[in-house]
């Protein structure tokens, strides 16, 4: 029998929507099972040829969202990489979807966040949430782009997931 090893700050969303920082090979396994038919990739990192030949062999599309590169790695992502990645993920043709970035901490962190206030939770769960996957990394400006966001900006699709 097979081991099944989550990615790195791996964790279950909302249904058939995950969240996790790049796998590696030993986590393989542990992806075929979530039957996955999109990953958002939020990172301007190039991935691993290996997990791209992983996508490729099980007919999983990549959705590269945007990347200004004039922006530092220590700055929140804009508000149009948001919008952007919130478009993909309430867009249920794509689910399974599992949304990542490097380390899943603040690029997916601070989206998971925003899609938390759409669905109106209350901003100390909000943050709590972001914290648990940033371990002692917290950046200020994420929790405030989080706690600042306008989610009338979001446009909400024709059907949208239940659970909005």
């Amino acid at each position: 029998m097979g081991s099944f090893i989550p990615p790195i700050n791996f964790s279950w969303v909302e249904e058939d929507l995950y969240r996790s920082g790049v796998p590696n090979e030993l986590n393989y396994p542990f992806l075929e099972k979530l039957n996955l038919r999109k990953v958002l990739y939020l990172s301007p990192d190039e991935l691993p040829p290996q997990f791209l030949n992983f996508l490729d062999d099980h007919d999983i599309e990549l959705v590269p969202v945007g990347w200004d590169s004039d922006q530092t790695p220590w700055m929140p992502i804009s508000e149009e990489v948001v919008l952007a990645a919130l478009d993909v993920i309430l867009d249920t043709e794509n689910y399974p979807l599992h949304v990542m970035c490097n380390l899943g901490r603040h690029r997916t962190g601070t989206v998971i966040g925003c899609l938390r206030k759409l669905q109106q939770w209350n901003l100390t769960s909000v943050l709590e949430e972001y914290r648990r996957y940033v371990g002692g990394k917290v950046r200020l400006l994420n929790e405030q782009f989080i706690e600042l966001f306008d989610v009338d900006l979001v446009r909400i699709p024709e059907n949208p997931p239940a659970w909005l």
